[in-house]
């Protein structure tokens, strides 16, 4: 049976063994809505991997309020899939951004977190962060707010680095509120970057749809993140 642990913007908590004992023991999380400095992510589950490999938790989440009651009618989902199985958690520490929609979605202040499942991954990368850079159709530099062709991926680290990439358009919040993810699209597929290196994906389909409807409009983040 898979026991859910509260989870503080103060400090981080181990979770209680659940589901799959080996590597549930191994991770903790904390969440932080706001970590109040600028150009930051809002609504980010820190997950962090205490274990001696990568895995892949699925996770279902209950909203809390500021008295530490929960918000039934807040439904929490995530931009990169770790309440789906589709977020590998390397060593240390990795990130989800955690999206919050209903009645009441706006007065969360923290969340529960159930771990229903870890397994080993299948992919053992790099724990690196890779970089995106939006380019053009000739392959040249552009911002990520204007419309683009491509993306290109930049593993800095020793081993290999599987990921998917996403294209993420925020919304504009109001004062006191914190900044919400309000339209994710995946940009290609599973992608494998070498290591010391490169890789480019192609913007296609919904995708392009998606930057073409965006450009010059609101705020957009190109974000890879490590799967299988």
């Amino acid at each position: 049976m898979a026991a859910g642990a509260l989870l503080s913007g103060c400090g981080l908590k181990s979770i209680p063994e659940s589901g799959s004992a080996q590597h549930s023991k191994g991770l903790s999380f904390e969440y932080v809505g706001d970590s109040g400095e600028d150009e930051t992510i809002n609504q980010m589950l820190v997950i962090s991997n205490h274990t001696m490999g990568a895995v892949v938790p699925t996770l279902s989440f209950r909203a809390i309020d500021k008295n530490d009651h929960v918000l039934p009618q807040v439904e929490v989902s995530t931009v990169f899939g770790s309440d789906r199985g589709t977020l590998v958690a390397s060593e240390g520490d990795g990130y989800d951004i955690l999206r919050f929609t209903g009645p009441g979605q706006h007065d969360v202040t923290d969340v529960e977190v159930t771990v229903q499942s870890v397994e080993t991954a299948r992919f053992l990368g790099g724990s690196a962060v890779v970089t995106t850079q939006a380019l053009d159709s000739q392959g040249r530099d552009v911002e990520r707010f204007e419309r683009f062709s491509k993306v290109r991926l930049t593993n800095e680290d020793d081993a290999p680095a599987m990921v998917r990439v996403a294209y993420i358009v925020w919304d504009q919040p109001a004062e006191g509120d914190t900044q919400q993810a309000t339209e994710v699209t995946p940009v290609g597929d599973l992608v494998m970057v070498p290591p010391q290196g490169t890789a480019v994906v192609d913007v296609t389909g919904a995708a392009a749809a998606a930057v073409a409807r965006n450009s010059r409009g609101p705020a957009v983040s190109i974000k890879a993140y490590p799967s299988q």
